[in-house]
């Protein structure tokens, strides 16, 4: 069922109604011209737009915010409006009325008041009587013509998608193997380190495991599991663990280390203690150090690294956030990323934040992952996240962790890889910040 309106007349109707897609319910030329097939495709279908269609080639109808039935009572809406086609142009004629804007009847098509009805007494003609309810020319409406050739109603729909992306990607192979050779010939600014350290920190829950999991699976070629991860209502990880991530089976290491903590939660005495975060950062926490949720690392514990050294130390901060649960994040959680936060900025740690679950969060998305800088809902929550984390928007990055997949996919690789690029770049802001520190100490020694 194709519609007759074009994609530049459904955006004009749309321009009048708010952020709103139309859905096509009913075609008289298809469904029949009576107000039984009417009433049969669109009653209780919420806000609608009728159109009617005539052989001298006008394209005119109206619009109702409410929903139609048959109980033969009028109806008060004061968003209704008539309109007509000027070439592309849409002209308005607001109701007059609003009390008696639209008319429930059982044997008609859409009846607006007692000025305009669509499929009249089940007949394809228009009933047209300009007056107390809605006041327009009939020449300029409709042209006098009142003999139907088809009569459309669509349902307005909240859009769920944008026009345009909110940010540009590429979903294309060469994309994808373009990220991965940018990874693999990646290397430090600082020659003393080989490989950028990345701390993940986030809710029990978020996915901090499955996604190094998904990264390892991408240059692996298949979806792995080597980081315990799944459902619990606390953290799965319980040591601090570094990852290194290989290009292949038997593949050299690449020039990036994933640091898996224990998850963060709401309660006190529970998961992550946010004093060992200053501890990880500055790289005293050994691997597999096991994580006492009660009380930090001291200096004076069995392997504290006392003296540790750039390469050991955390680069860029990662936040791991849910997008299903950004808008229900509690308050005590919160308070603890922000505590985070606090340590990594005294540090001058930069930090992303990864939006994960955006195909659980957003149907739209679910439907084909390369909607998600369509999706108005993920662009919500990347601004709420930005929000409550207190960072910049561009430091917010929407993923999709493989979690239920056997195989690997091209779109969700390109989104995982490309959070990884953005990772690296914050690298090397920390290392160009530990240069810059550098040369202005020596600058003041030589004074």
């Amino acid at each position: 069922m194709n519609p007759r309106l074009t994609i530049r007349q459904q955006r004009a109707l749309c321009s009048q109604l708010g952020h709103v897609k139309l859905k096509l319910l009913y075609k008289a030329s298809i469904h029949g011209f009576t107000g039984a097939a009417f009433h049969k495709q669109c009653d209780f279908q919420g806000p609608t737009v009728s159109v009617g269609y005539n052989a001298t080639g006008y394209i005119f109808g109206g619009y109702t915010s409410k929903p139609f039935n048959q109980s033969g009572q009028y109806v008060p809406d004061d968003r209704a409006f008539l309109f007509t086609f000027k070439g592309e142009a849409l002209l308005k004629y607001q109701v007059i009325n609003s009390n008696q804007a639209v008319r429930m009847i059982a044997n008609s098509g859409p009846y607006f008041g007692e000025s305009l009805a669509l499929v009249n007494g089940s007949q394809a003609v228009v009933y047209s009587n300009p007056g107390n309810h809605y006041n327009f020319p009939p020449a300029e409406m409709h042209g006098n013509n009142l003999q139907l050739t088809d009569c459309e109603v669509y349902q307005v729909e909240e859009s769920k998608e944008l026009e345009k992306p909110w940010r540009s990607i590429v979903w294309e192979s060469e994309k994808r193997n373009e990220l991965m050779n940018s990874i693999k010939t990646y290397k430090p600014i600082n020659s003393s380190v080989p490989q950028a350290r990345i701390l993940l920190v986030g809710p029990v829950g978020a996915g901090k495991s499955s996604f190094f999991n998904s990264i390892n699976s991408v240059f692996r070629g298949h979806v792995t599991s080597q980081a315990i991860a799944g459902c619990a209502g606390t953290s799965l990880t319980t040591q601090f663990r570094t990852y290194t991530v290989k290009a292949g089976r038997e593949g050299k290491p690449l020039p990036i280390i994933l640091c898996d903590t224990m998850g963060l939660e709401e309660s006190t005495g529970a998961g992550l203690d946010v004093d060992d975060i200053g501890n990880i950062l500055k790289g005293h926490i050994p691997d597999c150090y096991q994580f006492n949720p009660s009380a930090a690392l001291h200096p004076e514990a069995h392997g504290y690294r006392s003296s540790p050294g750039l390469k050991d130390r955390i680069h860029c901060v990662v936040f791991i956030i849910d997008a299903c649960k950004v808008s229900i994040m509690p308050t005590k959680l919160e308070e603890k990323l922000a505590a985070v936060r606090r340590r990594a900025n005294f540090i001058g740690v930069p930090q992303l934040v990864l939006l994960t679950k955006v195909d659980e969060a957003c149907p739209v998305v679910a439907e084909d992952l390369t909607n998600v800088y369509k999706s108005r809902y993920i662009r919500e929550m990347a601004q709420e996240a930005s929000t409550r984390l207190g960072v910049p928007l561009s430091c917010v990055v929407p993923v999709k962790n493989y979690c239920e997949e056997l195989e690997l996919d091209q779109k969700c690789d390109i989104l995982l890889l490309s959070a990884i690029i953005q990772m690296l770049r914050f690298a090397d802001n920390y290392f160009d910040d530990i240069n810059d520190r550098s040369s202005s100490k020596k600058d003041i020694d030589v004074v």
